[in-house]
């Protein structure tokens, strides 16, 4: 059974004349009655009654047209996926981030991809930078949003696209003797214990921290360890130290702790997109498309 004979059953049933259907699919019209032939010869049964004037579906050709007609568009439905799927505007995309990204500028391009291509299911994981790595290697992610550099310094496997340049600013305790003042200069935490992200699991934004300090004049002192974002300004809330993270942490939940600029001002640091070193599918070339597309923003 062909699926052009059951286009071609489906269009006589509807047009009830085989010259009008034979024009509504651009075929002749002894093709048409060829094809309808060999379906009956097919099943064994006539799906017409026709004559010089009339045609009329019989209670075997009613039976038939009622499941071939939902086949045939479930079929449509399959066609018109697989069309958009090539074109990468549907089907899935895996998408891993580092915590801090998660409040800026991650939301604008999901916003602007959202509108773009509504059909496609986008996935998070929230990873550190090691994680990342290790993912995109497997295969188990599309993209991810990093802090370079990169783990391995080595690594040429990614390219890494720039969505955004923020200052770093330090998070105080609220009885900390420097709490509420807008700016403060670096080297006037030299003495005060750190909250700080393990190396190991983000180099990018433990390495860029400690060259700051370092410049300032002092070695970091660690007090505590802590992978995400909002579990660093919350042990500063509880007092265990002070830290230095990415701005746009700032603006992400109500604990008591301060803010403040960072004093003389420094180059900013990035959050980039990574993008692995192999084919990819058509949705995730439009998010990355889309990424060079609106720039990096300025946090």
């Amino acid at each position: 059974m062909e699926i052009r004979w059951l286009r071609a059953v489906a269009a006589v049933a509807e047009h009830l004349h085989f010259g009008r259907a034979a024009a509504s699919l651009a075929i002749a019209q002894s093709q048409i009655s060829q094809q309808v032939a060999a379906l009956e010869r097919e099943l064994g049964v006539r799906l017409f009654d026709r004559d010089s004037r009339n045609v009329a579906p019989t209670s075997a050709g009613a039976a038939f047209l009622a499941d071939a007609g939902a086949a045939l568009e479930r079929l449509d439905a399959a066609a018109e996926r697989a069309r958009a799927a090539g074109r990468g505007e549907h089907g899935t995309l895996a998408v891993g981030t580092v915590g801090s990204a998660l409040g800026a500028p991650l939301p604008r391009l999901l916003r602007a991809f959202r509108e773009r291509f509504p059909a496609v299911t986008v996935n998070f994981a929230e990873l550190t930078t090691t994680e990342q790595v290790e993912r995109l290697r497997a295969g188990t992610l599309d993209v991810g949003f990093l802090r370079p550099p990169l783990p391995d310094p080595s690594a040429r496997e990614f390219e890494l696209i720039t969505v955004a340049r923020e200052e770093l600013v330090a998070v105080l305790p609220p009885e900390h003797r420097l709490a509420g003042r807008p700016a403060i200069h670096l080297s006037a935490l030299r003495d005060d214990p750190f909250v700080r992200n393990p190396r190991r699991l983000g180099a990018g934004l433990h390495e860029t921290v400690t060259a700051r300090c370092r410049v300032a004049g002092f070695e970091p002192r660690v007090a505590q360890e802590a992978v995400d974002m909002d579990t660093v300004v919350g042990l500063v809330a509880a007092g265990y130290g002070v830290a230095v993270v990415p701005a746009s942490v700032a603006g992400r939940g109500p604990l008591d702790v301060t803010f403040a600029r960072l004093v003389p001002a420094a180059p900013p640091i990035e959050l980039a997109l990574a993008v692995p070193d192999r084919p990819l599918s058509p949705a995730a070339e439009r998010f990355i498309t889309l990424a060079r597309d609106l720039g990096p923003v300025r946090l």
